[in-house]
């Protein structure tokens, strides 16, 4: 049997993957290029964007590989991949920025990335737990 990945797949696969490779290059700037620039508790900012970035990153990789079973709901895969991504953006981002440039006020978008994060994995919860077709 022939396993057929989808573009859906490959896409989520593959921005997982950059989001992924640009968390190891964002940690590794701020230790050691940004560390004479940056206070310990800017770097520690970094780190934590970094660090649930490449989390992030590793649920779009599941959500990616796991989208190829038939069994598994498309429609809550979907909303997994475009919450995480989310997240990513805002809580990571929001992180990145603050860390930068002490602007404080972008600390206050953060959580809504947080939220996007809860919703991703609440969806990848039911996208497993509600198959699209009869599994008897």
């Amino acid at each position: 049997m022939k396993l057929q990945v989808s573009r859906f797949s490959r896409h989520v696969i593959a921005v997982g993957a950059v989001f992924a490779l640009l968390a190891v290059l964002s940690g590794a700037f701020a230790a050691h290029g940004l560390k004479a620039v940056l206070d310990a508790s800017q770097l520690a900012l970094i780190e934590t964007a970094a660090r649930y970035q490449m989390y992030h990153a590793l649920a779009l990789l599941v959500v990616g590989v796991i989208a190829s079973i038939p069994q598994i709901s498309p429609r809550w895969l979907k909303l997994a991949a475009g919450a995480h991504i989310l997240g990513i953006v805002l809580f990571s981002g929001s992180l990145y920025l603050l860390a930068l440039s002490g602007v404080r006020w972008l600390g206050a978008i953060t959580p809504l990335g947080g939220v996007a994060f809860l919703v991703g994995w609440l969806a990848l919860i039911v996208a497993t737990l509600k198959p699209t077709v009869n599994t008897d």
